[in-house]
């Protein structure tokens, strides 16, 4: 599960395609509107949805009700986020039944998952197409036309997308996903990516590289590589010669010191120290990173499939730490999972005491249809004990946010410049090396997005710090 950590407990992320880029919109032949859920290569998927569109002379709206063509970009990860989909699918059904022209289309992990149901049992989409088959979006598009249901779900264990440029959606014109891999090995019993992404492959270095590199040429101060599992990423040239993650992460801070660098996410039985060595060295590789725990309980991960220990993962995030003091450290945590005792459930309180995370995504568990963990075991947790464990993780860990933020005030950061604060226009909002959100007043200096600037912190919640500049 790739996810951009905070504080909030079950809020899904959601994006509209908003027009990037490009000349007068009205020029397009068509409309498209795109939503997505869940994590952050989910986006990163609409991108180049949007880019395979775009070439079939579809401009973006932000007004479903006017569009030719409405997708939604889906997420399995929990319950919620299906029954979420299934909503929106049913107002987009409405809108359909006054307009007739319109195609409804799901992509990724429920097009997978759910393909039957949608097309046939619910009736709710007319064209079904998964993550490694948006370059069939077109001809899907024309047989759906033609009067009939489209679906093509099929996994590649080749598809990486590489020679599509994706076209920035609801960009800031500072911060830009890049893909680096697709897919994942890792048979975590909880989750459903192996059965719905596939099996792993890594992108061409090379067009990762010259996508960093046109990125940054046009503006753009800061890429996050992704992928399910980044530290596996593993390149073979034509040479032969072989690009680990650790190579590719400082190849991409090569381009300029202006450039930062982040990636998500990390496998804890992966992150080597060649990379956290590259993250020490480059003052342009954020110091921050997602190490998903999930539990803190020996017996569970195993149960899990996460292929370390306790002990283990203490370790390693003793030894980020020995090597890169400052760095970030945020977590997944999961409540309740199959047969979790209360002392099993204390062990997972007592490893965030350890560990002390900046932040954290924390969920109770969901069985999700298919996984090995729906195969091999029962959810016997009652889901009272489910929530209140849950409550009390979201508690201890809300906890360590305050004081992991309040540490911070006195010191000074770089920070990178991203949008308007929220609360007000007269404030600039950014974050630090930490991926932490940082707000400072505008003032009289010319600074404007994408700049950096250095503010020293004076105030700080559980979420943000607050500060003023300095020379």
């Amino acid at each position: 599960m790739i996810e951009a950590p905070h504080k909030e407990v079950d809020e899904l992320r959601q994006g509209e395609a908003y027009a990037p880029f490009t000349n007068d919109p009205n020029t397009f032949k068509k409309k498209f509107y795109i939503e997505s859920y869940g994590c952050q290569m989910n986006f990163s998927d609409s991108e180049i949805v949007a880019s395979i569109l775009f070439n079939e002379g579809y401009g973006p709206t932000r007004n479903y009700e006017e569009a030719d063509l409405v997708l939604l970009n889906t997420c399995s990860i929990r319950e919620k986020a299906e029954q979420t989909v299934r909503n929106r699918l049913q107002a987009f059904r409405k809108v359909k039944e006054k307009n007739s022209g319109m195609l409804i289309g799901v992509l990724g992990c429920m097009a997978e998952r759910l393909k039957a149901k949608f097309l046939e049992e619910e009736k709710l989409v007319d064209i079904v197409v998964g993550p490694d088959a948006y370059r069939s979006l077109p001809d899907l598009i024309a047989e759906t036309e033609g009067g009939q249901k489209s679906v093509n779900v099929l996994l590649s264990r080749e598809e990486t997308y590489a020679d599509i440029a994706p076209v920035r959606l609801d960009s800031n014109g500072v911060s830009a996903f890049v893909s680096i891999m697709r897919g994942c090995n890792n048979m975590c019993t909880f989750c459903v990516v192996p059965f719905t992404r596939g099996r792993e492959r890594s992108r061409d270095a090379n067009s990762i590289l010259n996508e960093c590199q046109v990125l940054f040429d046009s503006g753009y101060r800061e890429v996050t590589l992704l992928g399910q599992n980044v530290d596996s990423y593993y390149h073979t040239n034509a040479d032969d010669s072989a690009v680990t993650f650790a190579l590719l992460l400082e190849r991409v801070a090569l381009i300029s010191p202006l450039l930062r660098v982040r990636f998500s996410t990390s496998h804890p039985k992966d992150i080597t120290d060649d990379v956290l060595y590259t993250m020490a060295k480059y003052h342009n590789i954020c110091k921050y990173i997602h190490l998903p725990v999930q539990s803190g309980n020996t017996r569970i991960l195993s149960q899990m499939n996460r292929t370390y220990t306790r002990e283990w993962y203490i370790h390693k995030v003793n030894r980020i730490r020995e090597i890169m003091p400052d760095c970030g450290l945020s977590t997944d945590v999961i409540s309740g999972f199959c047969t979790e005792t209360e002392e099993e459930h204390q062990d997972t309180l007592s490893l965030m005491e350890i560990c002390r995370f900046d932040m954290a995504y924390m969920f109770s568990y969901s069985e999700r249809p298919g996984t090995l963990a729906a195969r091999r075991f029962t959810d016997d947790v009652p889901e009272d004990v489910k929530k209140r464990r849950l409550i009390e993780i979201i508690t201890l860990q809300n906890g360590h946010s305050r004081e992991s933020y309040k540490l911070d005030i006195g010191k000074t950061f770089e920070v990178l410049i991203e949008a308007d604060s929220k609360r007000s226009e007269a404030d600039w909002s950014g974050r630090n090396s930490q991926n932490k959100v940082v707000v400072f007043p505008k003032g009289t200096a010319d600074l404007k997005k994408g700049d950096y600037a250095h503010v020293r912190i004076n105030e700080a919640t559980s979420a943000t710090l607050i500060g003023v500049r300095v020379s």
